[in-house]
């Protein structure tokens, strides 16, 4: 599999990251992790499973782009002979069979260079939210699509000619790097295989919060850089963000008391947003649980994601560099995990 190397990224994923990395030594050679910052045993279990380590310099703010790039960076310089490169964020288990799948994608169609197939949520029954995003996984065409996520395969050439990905892009780099990919004539593909399993540990509405207000400085980022004619990246999300989101429901409150309460009846527009998407959804083959949560989700995720854009006007505003949102913490690796290899 020399003709294929990964790079897996990660912060205080723990055993979460044991998984990602068992998943994948000994089917892929090489594999670069790279670290930003751990404060867990992330680094030493890496290393004790011979996985080749990049520490990033946390003197420069991280992202998960920055991340990427300097192991892809790292792949570039020492494995020159690597014609694909697969992505795997460290809280991600890779299926069996998915390399396999992917570099035969990328090898029948020449014209394609980026290619992802399907996430699985680990624990989806665990939480309301870890469903929520299982969900989400499968909300898109197979085919060719316009974006993907993290845990996608491309071509090396394709990835080095558009210079990467975005060091400053906090979240959504994946829709970025897309965009840029697209607009040197390449294509994206999703196939119909499973490729990765990812626990998204989220069991808390502040953890939902959080994930929704990185959302929405994402859009708001990614929009300030391709939202001009005629890729428009993000504009309909972004307007939808600020209208229902802030200026909707501050215009009801601040109007109620002329208008007699009248103007209160516009929120009535939230439940019945939530009640359209799960229909929708429940009319796709969702169980109606799972369109019920996927509906509150979608009509109360303007007000985080507002939250969100107004922190990138700020920050833009103040010419401050953009800093990543967690919503996650970290996990405690497993004894075995860091036993050393001898490698």
């Amino acid at each position: 599999m020399s003709r294929v190397g990964l790079v897996a990224i990660g912060r205080n994923e723990g055993e979460r990251l044991h998984q990602c990395l068992k998943s994948v030594v000994g089917k892929v050679d090489p594999i670069v992790y790279v670290d930003s910052g751990s404060t867990d045993d992330s680094v030493a279990m890496a290393r004790a499973l011979g996985v080749v380590v990049v520490e990033l310099d946390l003197s420069i703010p991280f992202t998960a782009a920055r991340a990427r790039n300097a192991g892809f960076q790292y792949l570039q310089e020492h494995y020159s002979e690597v014609e694909y490169v697969q992505f795997v964020d460290g809280d991600c288990e890779v299926i069996d069979g998915w390399i396999a799948a992917a570099t035969k994608a990328l090898d029948a169609q020449p014209q394609v260079v980026a290619v992802c197939g399907w996430r699985q949520e680990r624990y989806p029954d665990r939480s309301v939210f870890n469903r929520i995003c299982d969900m989400e996984w499968h909300m898109g065409p197979v085919g060719e699509i316009l974006c993907f996520g993290g845990d996608v395969m491309m071509r090396t050439k394709a990835l080095a000619a558009i210079g990467g990905y975005d060091d400053a892009v906090i979240a959504a780099e994946d829709d970025e790097v897309g965009v840029r990919l697209r607009q040197a004539g390449g294509k994206l593909l999703r196939i119909d295989q499973n490729s990765t399993i990812h626990d998204a540990d989220i069991h808390s509405l502040s953890q939902w919060w959080k994930r929704a207000k990185r959302a929405g400085y994402a859009y708001s980022l990614v929009r300030s850089m391709h939202g001009a004619p005629p890729e428009r990246k993000f504009v309909k999300e972004v307007r939808r963000i600020w209208l229902w989101g802030l200026m909707v429901p501050l215009g009801a409150l601040v109007l109620a008391v002329p208008t007699k309460g009248l103007s209160l009846l516009i929120l009535v527009r939230y439940p019945l947003a939530a009640a359209r998407a799960a229909y929708g959804t429940h009319k796709r083959g969702f169980s109606w649980a799972d369109s019920i949560a996927w509906g509150l989700s979608c009509g109360a995720s303007v007000f985080p994601e507002a939250m969100g854009a107004l922190q990138f006007q700020l920050v833009r505003l103040r010419h401050q560099p953009h800093k990543i949102i967690e919503y996650k913490g970290a996990q405690t690796p497993t004894i075995d995990a860091i036993q050393p290899t001898g490698r």
